[in-house]
């Protein structure tokens, strides 16, 4: 096997957590994004692992990576079962409570999409960025939308450091762009070149 047959195999066995929101009532151009994603996804041979539910940009993302030959992995609360509508043709994974969801999307995955959502993907969102903050992974992460969306959230998060609460390291690991393409090679530029963020030793500059 050549070096580029093995960088690509290697690549083939990521997966990719895509979070985003289970709401029916939002712009078609929303969905479209969606389903740009689980095909990019699919397309490039990355696993797509994410919430479970088959409504709103979720389903639409699963759909579109399924429909496209992508390998896909949804995990759901059990009691998200109905609520969300299950794809019963995409593999699945039940689990007991919401904390338990979110800790097996992160143990399956290599990195993390943000496409638009609401509360809940905000709270998922938020906790991986907190962990690479705490130096526990290294996990690329990219918000990704066509509209400026997430710019309000990045905002926020860039305020955060200009006032000291976080560390400016975190600033050149938070990434927003507004194309499938431009989010997956952010992505595997990180892969390609990990940076030390999971040694959880502290350093001065973490100190705020």
């Amino acid at each position: 096997m050549t070096e580029t047959s093995k960088v690509k195999s290697e690549l083939q066995n990521k997966s990719i957590c895509v979070f985003c929101g289970a709401s029916k009532v939002v712009d078609e151009d929303y969905y479209d994004l969606a389903r740009t994603c689980g095909t990019a996804l699919a397309e490039r041979k990355y696993r797509l692992v994410y919430g479970g539910g088959g409504v709103g940009l979720m389903g639409t993302t699963a759909i579109a990576a399924h429909e496209a030959g992508g390998k896909v992995l949804g995990i759901i609360p059990e009691f998200l079962t109905e609520i969300e509508d299950v794809l019963t043709s995409i593999e699945h994974r039940i689990v007991d409570n919401m904390h338990d969801r979110k800790h097996q999307m992160y143990e399956e995955s290599d990195a993390f999409i943000v496409l638009p959502g609401g509360i809940g993907t905000l709270e998922e969102t938020i906790e991986v960025i907190s962990w690479l903050r705490l130096h526990l992974h290294s996990k690329p992460i990219v918000f990704l939308d066509h509209d400026g969306y997430w710019t309000p959230l990045v905002t926020l998060l860039m305020h955060t450091i200009e006032k000291g609460f976080s560390p400016a390291w975190v600033k050149e690991h938070i990434y927003h762009v507004h194309r499938i393409d431009d989010a997956l090679q952010m992505i595997e530029a990180e892969w390609a070149n990990p940076s030390h963020k999971g040694n959880i030793q502290m350093t001065d500059i973490d100190l705020v």
